[in-house]
């Protein structure tokens, strides 16, 4: 009898608890960069597989887009957490938006400069009285870095180069509008191959491997939410359980290509692109294990000074020191 009545003592307080919320998981919002796409399998990974659900966490991951600027989305409340470039995430900074990256999942830049053959290209060198399709709204940044430390000026003419604002596709190429290009590695690029162009006609130049390199895809939070304890330990628990997602994706990549698919519901995502573009991304991710290196910031912050003479500088002088923070990595990855 003093077993049965402990019973219902011990399921009516359980239930009270749950009743309560008192052992609900702590929400996490994520706001992705751009559509949901192999790009940030980690964080669908992690969901999928219950690697957030065991920190305890309940996140809703946030799909991005052409009209969605995740910068804008944590400053008016609507996510605890952002994947954003770095470049944008300085420039925020630097205007008011006290955003700080807590984890740099992808160790490797995809973004490319790629160019027909046929142009009268193999080298930066002859970029003069070409254009050039770059990409605005933030991504713009690291090319007027490069631009800068070429010595080439963006206004056009013989001795310069001419700017062509780029949509998110392929087309200027294709078009024959541009002599080059703005691709990713996992994306565009393949876009440029599946229309029936072969790599030996084109000549791809790495922005990293230019010594333009900037880094992609962090995280970032705003640094007074930061002061609060139980939010730290929401992002030590949610960066932990988001580069277990990531490794498990690196390893198994069709399967994260095909849980990708799983949460697109637009449905414009084909699975065959998703795994080539996860073949790609972890090309990316491979090396890193969420900490930022500081000598990649420093290489970040060196191209974007680069530009600061340009037109529409990411950032006009040195980054505080509270633009980025090992703490959080230091704790989950412990």
């Amino acid at each position: 009898m003093k077993g049965l009545v402990t019973g219902l003592v011990t399921g009516l307080v359980t239930g009270a608890f749950a009743a309560s919320g008192a052992w609900a998981a702590d929400e996490v919002k994520l706001q992705l960069k751009w559509v949901t796409q192999a790009q940030f399998a980690g964080y669908y990974v992690a969901k999928d597989k219950g690697f957030f659900e065991e920190e305890g966490l309940d996140v809703t991951i946030l799909p991005g887009g052409p009209d969605i600027a995740p910068e804008q989305v944590i400053a008016g409340g609507g996510a605890d957490v952002i994947v954003d470039w770095m470049p944008a995430a300085l420039a925020a900074r630097e205007r008011g938006l006290p955003l700080v990256n807590i984890a740099q999942p992808f160790k490797h830049g995809g973004l490319e400069l790629t160019c027909l053959k046929e142009n009268g290209i193999s080298s930066p060198a002859d970029f003069k009285g070409k254009t050039l399709g770059v990409w605005f709204y933030g991504n713009e940044y690291p090319f007027y870095g490069w631009m800068a430390k070429l010595g080439l000026s963006t206004e056009g003419g013989p001795d310069g180069v001419t700017v062509l604002k780029q949509g998110f596709n392929v087309d200027p190429l294709l078009q024959k509008q541009a002599d080059c290009i703005s691709v990713m590695t996992y994306n565009e690029y393949g876009q440029v191959i599946d229309a029936g162009i072969k790599p030996e006609q084109l000549v791809t130049f790495n922005y990293l491997e230019q010594g333009a390199g900037v880094m992609e895809d962090g995280l970032y939070v705003l640094e007074p939410n930061l002061k609060d304890a139980a939010f730290e330990d929401k992002m030590v628990r949610f960066v932990r359980a988001a580069m277990k997602g990531w490794k498990y994706a690196e390893a198994n990549p069709d399967e994260a290509a095909q849980i990708v698919i799983d949460n697109d519901a637009s449905g414009a995502q084909t699975l065959e692109h998703q795994k080539y573009m996860m073949s790609e991304v972890a090309k990316l991710t491979a090396g890193s294990n969420g900490a930022l290196d500081p000598e990649d910031y420093k290489e970040t912050v060196a191209t974007l000074l680069a530009a600061v003479s340009k037109e529409n500088p990411a950032i006009t002088k040195e980054p505080d020191a509270g633009a980025y923070t090992l703490a959080i990595t230091d704790k989950a990855l412990k």
